[in-house]
């Protein structure tokens, strides 16, 4: 209520109980306040009610929770059901206009206000994991891979002569698919065999550039968050002066790299000495979100980010971004910070019982020390026992153990006309089969015991099973050879 509200109440009930009251809303009032002023995620998180307080306040804003309001158009905000006004807060308009995903929406005041509000406190949580100096981003209403393609569809017409994307492999799929659904050329770096680790060749990345001409090269498009054994390009200082030297754009697959240290610390330092024109994250791998919306981010004050979002076509969803609010809100810096060191603890304790498992099973934990998230185990035993190690993954899903990958040496996959050897291990050689895990943010430590009882118990049944099956062919073959020689008894002694 507002004071001259408040103030005809004290007909109904005694003053000193409104001034208390008001001093109740005043509280809440002082807490928006703050939070508008400075633009900053707070140091400790809202409870919920603070949060839906604020949301209710920026939904009456919008014309379609206005009384009277009388929409003459084909978009008016108009919700059929409740169940999907309230999951919504009532703000049906979404963010942006038709020619800018970031622009203010005359009919969604609040959600305008929202959409700027949580891109203001984005960047904010950026600086506060370790990419001091990003300057600006946007929240595109998009997942990763559709997000890379509009930043390069951004990029055509600012190098109109641009056939390619050069592109150190790393294998996954909607990165791949990004390049070539908006219409370029991957020339695809393959990656060099250090110990265990698959590293960048910068060498590939110049011999690239030399045969088809910089200016054919609409950017390089390097990747931090991967799994292991592939390792962030940990060259990405490297990869960003190589770019600054030719003025080649760079945009980095940043995907999960939030939530590490390491790879912030690399993307600042090669925005310091070189060229990084943007970087690319997903909002539910670092922030506990629902699948559906990305963020691209700039150390830079130019325009490139305001060609992105001038790019996407049309309004845009404000899922992500009120996802994004609730969240950070809720979060606070102090939150963020402490699933950031659980994640760290769990890296390590993940990876210590992993090495005791695979001393168990005669194998070995793959030494991919620059990877900060994912490692990977071999499955050597498990070939060398003749099992399909590919099973391996099929029984870790059916025992709810989601997200671990299985990857055989000799895998092929065709993307787009493009076929790899190797897929999944970012190499057309690399020596071992493996299970790959990751210890992301919100992991927590009962899931690391799940996962190792899990790989034990299934690596340890298939090896069973198989044993019998032999065992079971011998029997068998045994029998068989037993009737043959008893046939042949009886007919000496017959003759």
């Amino acid at each position: 209520m507002e004071a001259s509200q408040l103030e005809k109440c004290a007909n109904l009930v005694p003053s000193s109980y409104i001034a208390q009251g008001q001093q109740f809303r005043t509280t809440r009032s002082n807490m928006v306040r703050i939070l508008l002023e400075k633009q900053k995620v707070p140091e400790e998180g809202w409870e919920e009610e603070m949060i839906e307080f604020l949301l209710g306040e920026l939904s009456q804003l919008d014309s379609n929770n206005a009384l009277g309001n009388c929409g003459a158009g084909e978009r008016e905000g108009r919700i059929f059901s409740s169940l999907v006004a309230r999951r919504n807060y009532r703000l049906a308009h979404g963010v942006g206009r038709s020619g800018d995903v970031t622009a203010v929406q005359p009919k969604a005041i609040g959600s305008s206000i929202l959409n700027k509000l949580c891109t203001k406190l984005m960047l904010d949580m950026i600086r506060i994991v370790g990419a001091r100096n990003a300057k600006s981003c946007i929240i595109v209403p998009m997942a990763t891979g559709m997000t890379l393609l509009l930043c390069f569809l951004a990029l055509r017409s600012l190098r109109p002569n641009a056939k390619y994307i050069i592109w150190p492999r790393i294998d996954q799929k909607s990165c791949f698919k990004s390049m070539t659904s908006s219409g370029f050329e991957p020339i695809i770096i393959e990656n060099k065999l250090e110990g265990d680790e698959l590293r960048t060749d910068v060498s590939g990345i110049l011999e690239a550039i030399k045969r088809v001409g910089a200016d054919n090269v609409l950017c390089v498009h390097s990747t931090t968050s991967c799994f292991a054994p592939r390792v962030p390009d940990s060259r990405l200082e490297e990869i960003s002066l190589i770019c600054k030297e030719h003025d080649i754009p760079h945009i980095v697959n940043n995907a999960y790299g939030l939530q590490s240290s390491k790879c912030m610390h690399l993307l600042q330092q090669a925005s310091r000495v070189g060229r990084v024109d943007a970087f690319v994250q997903s909002c539910d791998k670092n922030f506990l979100v629902p699948v559906g919306g990305a963020i691209v981010a700039s150390f830079n004050n130019d325009s490139f980010l305001d060609k992105v979002a001038s790019t996407y076509a049309g309004r845009a969803s404000s899922a992500p971004a009120i996802d994004l609010l609730i969240t950070m809100l809720n979060m606070g810096v102090v939150g963020m910070k402490k699933l950031l060191a659980e994640r760290k603890e769990n890296y390590s304790y993940l990876k210590q019982e992993l090495t005791k498992l695979a001393a168990k099973h005669d194998e070995k934990l793959l030494e991919t020390s620059h990877n900060p998230i994912s490692m990977a185990m071999t499955l050597s035993s498990l070939e060398a026992s003749n099992c399909d190690v590919t099973q391996l993954g099929s029984m870790l899903f059916t025992r709810r153990v989601t997200g671990a990958r299985v990857v055989q040496t000799f895998a092929k996959k065709e993307i787009e006309g493009h076929v790899f050897t190797g897929y999944g291990s970012h190499s057309n050689h690399y020596p071992h089969s493996y299970v790959t895990v990751a210890a992301a943010i919100g992991m927590r430590r009962t899931e690391c015991d799940v996962i190792v009882k899990c790989i034990d118990k299934c690596m340890t049944s298939l090896k069973k099973k198989k044993s019998n099956a032999v065992g079971q062919n011998l029997t068998e073959n045994n029998e068989t050879n037993d009737a043959t020689n008893l046939d042949v008894i009886n007919d000496d002694v017959t003759n």
